[in-house]
């Protein structure tokens, strides 16, 4: 294990600071405009514009990498997100944050294609599931690391906006230092939204769904929990509940989700999430401990969906697949975290800030109703059948590129005829 991970050491590093800088900057902008006073509309927008740029950089990022090479497009994209970081604490305006967002998106899209590439290259089938799973944990830790740094300083300053500068420029020193070869061109991922609909229509909505609730309270959690007078230090508790919630949970609900029908163990997560949800927004808890409680639950069961649905969509397809699917999948996860913001803003001006969770309730009890709906539909792939489940970072923490490191798109073995796959990993 050690001898498969010293290789890739320093660029985990680079990436753990490039999502430490990810997860800072996400929190603090929608808890310093709350303190400025701008409206839920446009902090939402904050998300929307994310979420475009993001998605808009795993389709045109590749073009780039090709012209400039990993080495300078990576130092290009990371210094632009440490550009825009401090820019965003000196332009303290809701317009310029808002058009700013969306190059953060871009860039945290290049730059994590760039690495998941250069991690690729340097696994090998041994060593592939090894590193995957540590990525994964190295961006969970990095954005909780980062929402943690709030409680430590002054929002209100241009402090946590300087950190989020310099951690970026960290972010770039590992790939500028090493030595090792620059990775295989970039892979530019087509949505085909039709062929993934045909594959598997539960994983195509309840994909869409999912990316509205988590876009919303991605987005507008922090508004959330600053209006209704929670401190900083409780927003920042509260937004890594829920990542951390969702990271435990999902081994157990995956493990699940392979000895019964998938469709059954989304259909009952996403009703867990919708009850928490609802009880959120009808009891309109003020306590603190209750409130993260039940942020805690939600968190749990809302970001374990995500992996068991692009599981599902993997039942129906073959392993040459995987890639092209899970990729797709994830872009339309994309767009509804573009959807779910926008929406969110003027649904929380009009009910409240607990209007929030009325916006999550609705498209989780949306999920639970097609999952029952689906599994009546079509009979479940058998347990021996199915693709294996494995942990894939919920939300747009990663990029399709990351798809190249998962176990489940290792090369094949060809038969010593050389016509078909032995469907065994080299």
């Amino acid at each position: 294990m050690r001898k498969n991970l010293l290789p890739v050491a320093a660029l985990l590093l680079g990436t753990l600071f490039l999502f430490l800088g990810n997860g800072l900057h996400s929190l603090l902008l929608p808890v310093r405009g709350t303190t400025e006073g701008y409206s839920t509309t446009l902090l939402g927008l904050l998300g929307t514009s994310w979420a475009s740029g993001f998605v808009l950089g795993c389709l045109l990022a590749p073009t780039i990498v090709k012209r400039a090479g990993h080495v300078r497009a990576f130092s290009g994209f990371a210094a632009l997100l440490a550009i825009i970081a401090l820019l965003t604490g000196l332009l303290v305006d809701p317009i310029w944050w808002v058009a700013l967002r969306a190059f953060t998106g871009f860039s945290t899209a290049g730059t994590s294609m760039i690495i998941e590439s250069w991690l690729n290259e340097r696994a090998t089938n041994e060593s592939r599931g090894a590193i995957f799973s540590l990525y994964i944990a190295i961006t969970l830790m990095g954005v909780v690391g980062g929402q943690l740094m709030i409680p430590f300083g002054d929002t209100s300053t241009t402090l946590f906006f300087m950190i989020c500068g310099i951690v970026y420029c960290l972010a770039m020193l590992p790939t500028l230092l090493s030595t090792a070869a620059s990775p295989q061109p970039l892979k530019q991922v087509s949505l085909d939204l039709r062929g993934l609909y045909r594959n598997s229509p539960i994983s195509f909505l309840g994909i869409l769904l999912v990316g509205i609730a988590n876009g919303a309270y991605g987005t507008l959690g922090a508004v959330f929990g600053r209006q209704v007078g929670l401190t900083d230090s409780d927003v920042a508790l509260m937004m890594s509940t829920t990542i951390f919630a969702g990271a435990v949970m999902q081994f157990p609900a995956g493990r699940l989700s392979d000895m019964i029908d998938r469709r059954y163990v989304l259909a009952a997560l996403a009703a867990v999430a919708a009850v928490a949800g609802a009880l959120i927004f009808l009891i309109e808890p003020t306590h603190v401990i209750l409130l993260i409680a039940l942020v805690g639950i939600y968190g749990a069961t809302a970001n374990a969906l995500y992996p068991i649905a692009v599981s599902h969509a993997n039942d129906f397809a073959t392993p040459e697949d995987f890639v092209k699917i899970s990729g797709g999948l994830l872009l339309l996860y994309g767009i509804g975290t573009i959807i779910g913001p926008t929406i969110g803003g003027p649904i929380m001006t009009v009910t409240g800030p607990y209007g929030l969770f009325m916006i999550t309730a609705c498209a989780h009890v949306l999920i639970t109703a097609y999952a029952i709906f689906r599994s009546r539909m079509r009979a479940a792939v058998p347990a021996a059948e199915r693709d294996a489940y494995s942990t894939i970072n919920p939300g747009t923490l990663t990029t399709p590129e990351s798809l190249q490191l998962s176990p489940r798109a290792a090369p094949f073995e060809e038969e010593p005829n050389g016509d078909e796959p032995t469907g065994r990993p080299q």
